[in-house]
């Protein structure tokens, strides 16, 4: 692979409202430090985003992910692996005093039926302290009739001195699911155990809005830079949280 390694900048999530107003004497919930146990994590979000080109083309440059998956996923600091695969490394995150910065390793699958799937791997060479990531995504290729695209095309194509829409654009469903186990040092384990629960899940869920989007983005300009297309407006992607409920139900749709 051609993809470098690129600097990042640390994303800092902690949250020291909390350390001034918990109450840790006598809370029936409270988790006994001799049971310390890993505390697992998870968030699921699902969204969209349009290109303004048909599916082949898109899939043309997806393929090639080697040429922009690590411009694309700056500030995060990437390093290329092999079969497929990169090395993230997300950011300083943590709350309750307590820090830690994830490193992930994910993979590419080869496409099937224009589906792409990312999962994680292990670290090559890495032991992870005190942390594990489950990380699995898919995106489906969706080619749409341009009447069916958000509103704001025909404006993105005039700034272009383009007059003739498209006759079809390709609208690229994804889905993420993130499950993190945490081992935490002792002291941690005083705290009601909700309240950690509570705070995790929304630490987690936080990571995703403030990285996906801004890689969408990233992945929307460098697509339609390298056609020489108009660039979609913002209302052309889209990230929604979904609750484990409403996956069960979209599954048995």
């Amino acid at each position: 692979m051609q993809c470098k390694a690129t600097n990042h900048q640390a994303i800092d999530f902690s949250q020291k409202p909390y350390d001034e107003t918990l109450n840790l004497e006598g809370s029936p919930t409270t988790l006994e430090v001799a049971k310390a146990a890993t505390v697992r994590f998870q968030t699921h979000f699902e969204g969209h985003m349009e290109m303004y080109g048909d599916a082949r083309l898109v899939a043309e440059y997806l393929d090639a992910h080697e040429e922009w998956f690590c411009r694309c996923a700056q500030p995060m600091k990437v390093e290329p692996i092999e079969d497929n695969g990169y090395i993230l490394t997300i950011g300083k995150f943590g709350a309750f005093g307590y820090e830690v910065e994830p490193k992930i390793a994910v993979v590419l699958q080869p496409p099937k039926n224009a589906i792409y799937v990312m999962n994680s791997i292990p670290v090559p060479d890495y032991q992870a302290p005190g942390y594990e990531v489950d990380y699995q995504a898919s995106m489906e290729l969706v080619e749409i009739p341009v009447d069916l695209s958000e509103s704001g095309i025909a404006a993105a194509f005039r700034k272009k001195n383009r007059f003739k829409l498209p006759s079809v654009i390709t609208k690229v469903r994804w889905q993420l699911h993130m499950d993190v186990a945490v081992q935490f040092p002792k002291f941690i384990y005083k705290l009601p155990s909700s309240l950690i629960q509570k705070t995790g899940d929304r630490l987690l869920a936080q990571i995703v809005r403030q990285v996906s989007p801004r890689l969408t983005q990233k992945v929307q300009q460098d697509f339609h830079a390298r056609f020489n297309l108009p660039l979609p407006p913002k209302n052309a992607s889209d990230l929604q949280r979904i609750s484990i409920s409403q996956e069960e139900e979209n599954m048995a749709a």
